[in-house]
């Protein structure tokens, strides 16, 4: 998935912790397989070359994935689209070769792919049709969380009563450590991403962080980052950092982004008006705001 992940369980003994990771493991590596775009017969992949042409079936899971995917958008009023994939590499590629930012015009024009609304689904024979030749979508807001829950979900089932899947910081957490105490995680700080500002109690909950410190590019001084909006092509500015606390890493990591996208007030407004999702956020000088019933140690 482009992302590490780091399983921890508690066991009795080495051994069986040791057979447990490796069915998270083998869990991810099934997720991955079906929704990678790098592999061209994986799922993802004969929906985007049938783009335009025809509807393509699905598995249930792949189905269901994207179902709640255009839920989010909604809630979102698009600001997390899986159709993001119709952007060209060529407009952005987060690496040192770039030097220049593209072009305002160019970058609008390839966004009018980008329309959640032209995915139709057919519950009934289970088929997904992208209506527009050349849309693409891709899972890179959602998939990790997703692998982390289902991950999560197969080690409760073998009766893991406790451990945490960190799949590149965004992470479930569940039960509690050997001694007792609830999982604590520290939020990192946008400005030195291994140093802690804050920590939380985090055990049953999901975290995901969204930052401009992970993928980014610095054109003649101003740091531009990975997040996209989708509305202009562009990337965001004035955050450095969202990070998202809920009951499911899923959607955990399917928040974290269009939060950034749709900025502080709009977002945090957004995240007070759905059950038990949390949110911080910290802005290009350092400021942190939170969502309600929020405590920072």
């Amino acid at each position: 998935m482009g992302n590490s992940f780091t399983i921890t369980v508690v066991a009795e003994n080495e051994e069986k912790g040791n057979e447990d990771i490796n069915l998270a493991i083998e869990e991810i590596s099934r997720i991955e397989r079906l929704l990678t775009t790098y592999k061209e017969d994986s799922q993802t992949n004969i929906i985007n070359e049938n783009a335009g042409i025809r509807p393509v079936k699905v598995d249930l899971e792949v189905f269901s994935l994207i179902e709640r995917s255009i839920g989010i958008s909604r809630i979102t009023q698009g600001a997390f689209d899986i159709t993001y994939g119709s952007i060209d590499k060529s407009l952005w590629n987060f690496d040192k070769s770039m030097t220049k930012l593209p072009d305002a015009q160019a970058a609008k024009k390839m966004v009018h792919l980008i329309d959640y609304r032209n995915i139709i689904l057919d519950r009934a024979n289970m088929t997904v049709f992208l209506k527009e030749k050349g849309m693409r979508i891709g899972f890179g807001g959602i998939g990790k969380g997703y692998a982390a829950e289902m991950a999560k979900q197969v080690l409760l089932e073998r009766g893991v009563q406790s451990g945490i899947i960190n799949a590149s910081g965004d992470l479930s957490a569940w039960g509690l450590q050997p001694d007792g105490r609830k999982w604590t995680i520290g939020v990192a700080d946008p400005d030195s991403p291994n140093a802690a500002f804050s920590y939380m109690e985090i055990s049953n909950k999901a975290v995901a962080t969204s930052g401009n410190y992970e993928k980014f590019v610095t054109i003649n001084g101003k740091k531009y980052s990975h997040t996209i909006d989708p509305n202009t092509g562009l990337p965001i500015t004035g955050i450095k950092s969202v990070t998202i606390i809920a009951s499911n890493a899923e959607f955990a990591d399917a928040m974290a982004t269009p939060i950034a996208v749709m900025g502080i007030r709009a977002g945090l407004f957004l995240i007070d008006q759905i059950p038990d999702l949390y949110c911080i956020i910290i802005d290009e000088g350092n400021k942190i705001y939170t969502s309600k019933n929020i405590n920072l140690k």
